[in-house]
């Protein structure tokens, strides 16, 4: 019986993420950063405004069309610039210091930023932190946090 439950669970799984990167966005919808423009001189601690339209913002693991959850990508190659967005797309969007994930539902947050310069974008995830299908992502914008 655990035999059949554990092959059970695995097929659930498997099943589950081979849906995971066709959630569709909706036609027009378009993520951005409120508060800060590219080539901005900013002081730590930096608070970053998300900007949403066309779409709504919902937690991490609620499935409802039309929505999704924020993630800052932080001094990483931009998405849609290359192979790490297949993997992406496969797998999720990892957790660590360039992805950073918003998975409450969050529309903003406050980073603690060392003096230097920082690219920033933004990514909308479905339920399981993987990139819609087309991707809603930001430009990218640089900015430089001074002492």
């Amino acid at each position: 019986m655990k035999h059949i439950l554990l092959g059970t669970t695995l097929a659930l799984a498997t099943a589950t993420l081979a849906f995971a990167g066709d959630t569709p966005s909706t036609p027009g919808a378009e993520v951005y950063m409120v508060n800060l423009e590219n080539g901005a001189s900013v002081q730590s601690p930096v608070t970053v405004v998300f900007g949403l339209s066309g779409m709504g913002v919902a937690p991490a693991g609620i499935d409802k069309e039309g929505t999704g959850h924020h993630h800052m990508f932080i001094n990483r190659a931009p998405f849609g610039d290359g192979a790490e967005d297949e993997e992406l797309i496969a797998n999720g969007i990892p957790s660590d210091e360039n992805h950073i994930h918003y998975g409450g539902g969050q529309t903003q947050a406050t980073y603690d930023l060392a003096p230097g310069e920082y690219t920033m974008q933004l990514v909308l995830g479905d339920q399981f932190h993987v990139p819609h299908d087309p991707p809603v992502v930001s430009d990218v914008i640089t900015i430089t946090v001074t002492e």
